[in-house]
């Protein structure tokens, strides 16, 4: 054994190479990760400075491990090394330097010193477009083929022998974005591993550069960048998606200068000076260009349309094409008018006071009610490819939903998801890439800046969140059946709280719509004249929502309906192991009518999809439910990026105190609801129960008999109490957990180990002799273990300062029938909510969050408003 141990250790260490990683970027973390992975030695990492306090990613992953770093802003000053700069790179001994898009000049002599030199990535097909701008220029000459190179660097500008080459065909709608994701990114870290082994194994080729086809072009800015509009379709399709996001193709149209963005074969959006953006459709559409030409039958139609605005508009001599519906004095029972007397001249035509309001001219009027009637401005029917499990009726969206469609991730990737009764894989799901994300927030911003969200009647934004309401539960039964099999909870829990509440949610904040006041305020008059000074409640604008696995459906509720009822667009990410019923939310969300871009659900990894949202210099709030590690970071990057306002729900270890003058009966039955509910995964479940020593023993013997009576199982089981945790890691955690318990002296009284059983059950578990030194009695376990300590008859204040020995302050609670007692603990209890003979006891108009670590902001209630709104302030003099 130990022979064979040797073998397998000697052939893991064989052909490994001393590295040194000169770069930055995702890209080279990545790179770096993986070489590592495969054995080599990184023995040093020399990257760029910090940028506004935040470290690079490839330097933040090697701190981590503790590979020494370098962060040089310079190799060269006026073209010559810098000795010491030179020296501390001689110094830690590389056999090879790999330079994954390594943005510095690195002088010759380093690139020159190891004893197998250095090799550099590159985003073409060497030699073809050699310089900085090589994905860029792919597209703009129209390329059939992309790819990279890898090759030994030399002193020329990319003109050093080829190790390696990958090519792909382009697609006609690739962006710079989607090229990289799709193969650039994931094909190039590969390759680089490989790249390195092979120089390892001896087995790497020099295959100098041929100068045919050779092509150097210019770094693009924004200053060469302007569209030449007298070329064919394509080339300046070509130009504009070559230049998106950076640095920007733009022209100039009408006098003013647009910038163009993402492509598909035609333009999207137009960007003006002021920043605006709109739909490149919409913006020529005012113009005669797009006008319909009206038949002979229209015409009278018309006619006698325009006398319906003359009877309305009494006031108007005469009713012209560019004659305004509004300010020729209309208000919105006229609107009603004029929209039912149409109806009832056109019987079965579709149209609503909404229409009136975005086409004000008559002119405008005319065109709508054309296109209406000929049936050319329908909405296009939503296409879902669903996935039907377990063969019931359970349709089940497994796309990105992103602009009001749901579709593939712009890489093609998927990821299972897992249903943990069996482990068994219910399906595939998209898993976003950064592209995806992207494009869920530009959808967000139009739907925000220019769609009928931002201009619509709060009232009008109410009604459609009471319809997204009604649909959920028309389909609650369908809702709670996926929340079962992709979250493991009970069915009869999935109905009436998963999803019950969900739906309450819903309704709670759809009354809210048009209740967002703002108030007058007094100040102090600068005579002779006078002032009046108001505030407004202003909508955020894009928000981004972060939800756990525990609760899928309610986490997006409690957020999201808050959120649009303040008027605001969003970009949810789902855990990526319990996307299922936030995509089927999607799909209702369409039904109800909410208009496109509005909501956009985004599957994926925290690491991808989470870290791009709170990077994003276009979303302005992230709302976020989790972990307190991954609560701080995203606490960090949200400042970094654009400090964008962030509201936390974070990790709890709540205390219960449970007084001997307690009514037994009800604080066993609510003690073990705070612990056992959703198989613990509860942030508010009750992490350690402090009991009085007089009634202790009693107690946990009452438990205990309560425990051994629970039914764990199929959570579709309606007599099921306890299903299965949410996945296979954070069952072994518990696992641990147990075991770690045991190990420093806690009494194991029953469980602690996982259900011999398919899937990710775990015993119901209780442990007594709790010290509050232990692991235990510190750390949330997030799942269905008792933690139970005695604390001395008559000691209030003892077991105070003990429950509130923590970090956490979620949530508490506390068993005594003394009034007085009961209202000197709550006070005391420094937690977010405090619970007095009951437990879990959540409400939608009750405000809910944590302090101290367990973070801040709040969800539900008219509090939960106030963290998607903004507070304006307007003073007028007269």
């Amino acid at each position: 054994m130990l022979f064979l141990l040797s073998c397998l250790l000697q052939n893991y260490y064989q052909n490994k190479l001393r590295l040194a990683l000169i770069g930055q970027s995702l890209f080279g973390q990545e790179v770096y990760t993986n070489l590592r992975k495969q054995g080599h030695r990184v023995v040093g990492v020399f990257t760029v400075p910090d940028r506004d306090g935040k470290a690079d990613p490839l330097a933040v992953v090697a701190e981590k491990d503790g590979t020494p770093v370098f962060k040089f802003p310079r190799w060269r000053v006026k073209g010559k090394p810098i000795p010491e700069v030179v020296e501390a790179y001689k110094a830690v001994g590389a056999e090879l330097n790999v330079m994954p898009f390594c943005s510095q000049f690195i002088p010759m002599n380093v690139i020159d010193h190891p004893a197998h030199g250095s090799i550099i990535y590159h985003p073409s097909i060497l030699p073809l477009h050699r310089g900085a701008s090589a994905i860029n220029w792919t597209l703009i000459q129209g390329d059939k083929k992309a790819g990279f190179s890898i090759f030994w660097a030399d002193d020329g500008l990319d003109t050093g022998p080829i190790l390696l080459q990958r090519e792909c065909h382009v697609e006609p709608n690739d962006t710079v974005d989607s090229l990289y994701n799709r193969f650039l990114f994931p094909e190039g870290i590969k390759a680089m591993v490989e790249s390195v082994q092979l120089i390892a194994d001896g087995k790497a080729p020099r295959v100098p550069q041929t100068e045919e086809g050779a092509s150097y072009e210019g770094i693009q800015k924004k200053s060469n960048s302007k569209v030449n509009l007298a070329q064919p379709a394509e080339a300046i399709h070509n130009w504009i998606r070559g230049h998106d996001k950076v640095p920007g193709a733009w022209a100039v149209i009408d006098g003013r200068v647009r910038s163009l963005k993402h492509t598909l074969l035609m333009v999207k959006n137009l960007q003006f000076e002021d920043g605006k953006m709109i739909s490149a459709a919409k913006y020529f559409s005012s113009g005669d260009t797009a006008r319909v030409e009206l038949t002979d039958d229209e015409k009278k139609i018309a006619e006698e349309i325009r006398d319906i605005w003359k009877g309305i508009l009494s006031n108007v001599a005469a009713i012209e094409e560019t004659t305004d519906f509004f300010k020729s004095g209309a208000a919105s029972m006229d609107v009603v008018r004029l929209v039912e007397e149409i109806k009832q001249r056109c019987v079965g035509l579709q149209l609503q006071n909404e229409d009136v309001y975005m086409a004000t001219t008559f002119q405008d009027f005319i065109q709508m009610f054309v296109r209406r009637l000929r049936g050319e401005d329908q909405e296009e029917e939503m296409v879902i490819d669903y996935v039907n499990v377990n063969n019931m009726t359970v349709k089940m969206p497994w796309q990105c939903f992103i602009n009001g469609k749901f579709e593939d991730a712009e890489n093609g990737k998927t990821a299972n998801t897992i249903n943990p009764a069996d482990g068994s894989v219910i399906c595939k799901v998209a898993y976003a890439s950064v592209g995806d994300v992207d494009r869920a927030v530009a959808a967000a911003k139009e739907a925000f800046e220019v769609g009928p969200w931002g201009r619509m009647n709060p009232r009008d934004r109410g009604t459609l969140l009471y319809k997204l309401a009604d649909l959920m539960e028309e389909h609650q039964e369908e809702l709670a059946t996926i929340e079962s099999i992709d979250s493991g909870a009970v069915y009869t829990l999935a109905l009436k709280t998963h999803v019950g509440m969900s739906i309450q949610t819903f309704r709670y904040f759809a009354g809210w719509c048009d209740k967002i006041q703002g108030k007058t305020i007094p100040i102090n008059q600068a005579r002779p004249n006078r002032n009046l000074t108001f505030t407004k409640k202003e909508p955020l604008g894009v928000c981004a929502i972060v939800i756990p696995w525990n609760y899928p459906l309610m986490m997006l509720a409690w957020k999201s309906a808050a959120c649009l009822a303040a008027g605001n667009t969003l970009v949810l990410k789902p855990a990526q192991v319990t996307p299922l019923s936030a995509l089927k939310f999607a799909e209702l969300t369409v039904k109800a009518g909410i208009p496109k871009g509005v909501i956009n659900i985004v599957p994926g990894s925290g690491g991808m999809v989470g870290q791009r949202l709170s990077d994003h210099p276009d979303i302005r709030k992230l709302g976020f439910t989790g972990s307190t590690p991954i609560g701080k970071q995203i606490m960090k990057s949200c400042a970094l990026s654009n400090l964008k306002k962030v509201s936390l729900e974070l990790g709890g270890k709540s205390p219960l105190i449970i007084f001997s003058d307690c009514d037994m009966d009800k604080a066993v039955r609510m003690g073990m609801s705070s612990v056992f509910f959703n198989k613990g995964e509860n942030c508010i479940a009750a992490g350690r129960l402090f009991v009085e020593e007089s009634i202790h023993d009693e107690y946990i013997r009452r438990v205990l008999e309560e425990i051994k009576k629970m039914k764990v199982g199929d959570p579709l089981d309606r007599s099921t109490d306890h299903g299965p945790q949410n996945h296979k890691a954070h069952m072994d955690k518990l696992v641990e957990y147990c075991e770690v318990g045991v190990k420093e002296g806690a009494t194991l009284v029953y469980g602690g180990k996982q259900v011999d059983r398919p899937g990710f059950f775990m015993e119901p578990t209780l442990f007594t002799d709790v010290e509050d030194h232990m692991f235990i009695a510190k750390e949330e376990s997030f799942g269905p273990i008792m933690v139970v300590s005695k604390f001395k008859d008559g000691d209030i204040d003892g077991v105070l300062n003990r429950a509130n020995d923590t970090e956490f302050g979620l949530a508490s609670g506390v068993f005594t029938r003394d009034i007085n007692k009961a209202m000197y603990v709550s006070e005391r209890l420094d937690a977010g909510t405090v619970f007095v003979n009951t437990y879990n006891k959540t409400d939608v108009a009750s405000p809910f969050g944590g302090f101290k670590q367990s973070g801040f902001g709040k969800d539900l209630g008219e509090d939960a408003l106030n963290e998607y709104l903004r507070t304006k302030a307007v003073t007028v003099e007269y």
